[in-house]
């Protein structure tokens, strides 16, 4: 269901989706946007788990890989078909959060963040040994491409728009979450547990199964990636990508579904300029990246906490206010002249 406030900017997104292919310049940066539309998945989830539910995870590059890599064995080695493929590495990858989410759920604050890394460094550690199923750090590679209605979704443009519609969808449907019954309980648990326990609520299932919907969301985009790409290697699901879906969703706002896409598209941007920089001026390799996102989420802390959805919506509100103030101001003048 499309709630007053939902269909506008959701138009607006998908006008600019539409229309953003007429205008880019070079392969590489429609690369970018199809990479931003997968990593938006996770991070809208990240955004229902952490800005709803009040969870924090440091490990959800290790779902996106177990979606990633359960797709791409099962169609590179084993020629199973690449949709089926997705389909089931969404339901491992539900199953193991929600073995994950009821042993680590009890734990709250940076325990929660440590233990959910701890699952990253757990997954990153399984994929470099298992190399007879994963080709361990070489990668695995091989992997198909999707085809949807013999439309070869190989053709970038076509992925893109695929992906977006994708995006689309889940936007949607988290947002309808969030103005549910559910999110009603999901913001409850955020403000006070032992509040919304005393209710007679059943907390730990509400945050285990957003915990999983959002490792969903994950293991969808790992698969994507893998389909798109056609290789994986462990380096793209290590401890440093978990903290980068953070920073966007911290960027973006993390009470907003629309801030979680508008902080991974200026993350995305802002990391690429970064590597640039670096790399062409100053010679510097490596994970420079990371002391930026350290610098970001203190500024963000300090300045921003709500995000950058937050400073646009109130800035959007005083405009609206002026523009109502001037009509005010324009019926009196004409009312007046209309007595004089």
């Amino acid at each position: 269901m499309l709630h007053g406030q939902l269909w506008r900017p959701l138009l607006v997104l998908a006008a600019i989706v539409l229309l953003l292919p007429w205008f880019i310049p070079t392969p590489y940066i429609f690369t970018i946007l199809i990479l931003i539309g997968i990593y938006s998945l996770i991070t809208i989830g990240l955004s229902l788990l952490l800005g709803y539910a009040g969870q924090i995870s440091l490990g959800h590059a290790a779902f996106f890989g177990i979606g990633a890599y359960v797709s791409g064995i099962l169609t590179a080695k084993y020629a199973i078909s690449p949709w089926l493929a997705m389909v089931i590495g969404v339901i491992v990858t539900w199953v193991i959060s929600y073995a994950v989410g009821m042993a680590i759920l009890r734990l709250k604050g940076h325990f929660l963040a440590l233990a959910t890394m701890a699952v990253n460094i757990i997954f990153y550690i399984l994929i470099l040994g298992l190399d007879e199923w994963t080709g361990g750090a070489s990668g695995l590679v091989g992997i198909p491409g999707l085809s949807l209605f013999q439309l070869n979704l190989g053709q970038p443009l076509y992925f893109y728009f695929f992906v977006w519609s994708i995006v689309l969808v889940v936007i949607v449907f988290s947002t309808n979450i969030v103005r549910s019954s559910i999110g009603r309980v999901l913001r409850s648990i955020h403000d006070s547990e032992i509040a919304t326990e005393m209710l007679g609520v059943n907390v730990a299932k509400y945050k285990v199964a957003i915990f999983s919907l959002s490792a969903v969301y994950a293991s969808l985009a790992g698969s994507l990636y893998a389909h798109f790409i056609s290789f994986i290697a462990p380096p793209s699901f290590y401890i440093t990508f978990s903290i980068l879906l953070l920073v966007m969703v911290m960027v973006g706002g993390v009470h907003s579904i629309w801030g979680a896409v508008l902080g991974t598209a200026i993350i995305m941007f802002l990391n690429e300029w970064i590597r640039y920089i670096g790399q062409t001026y100053f010679q510097i390799s490596g994970q420079v990246e990371i002391v930026v996102y350290g610098f970001i989420i203190i500024v963000v802390m300090m300045f921003m906490p709500k995000g950058l959805v937050d400073v646009f919506e109130r800035l959007w509100r005083k405009i609206a206010s002026a523009r109502i103030k001037e009509v005010e101001k324009r019926k009196i003048a004409a009312e007046r002249g209309d007595l004089a």
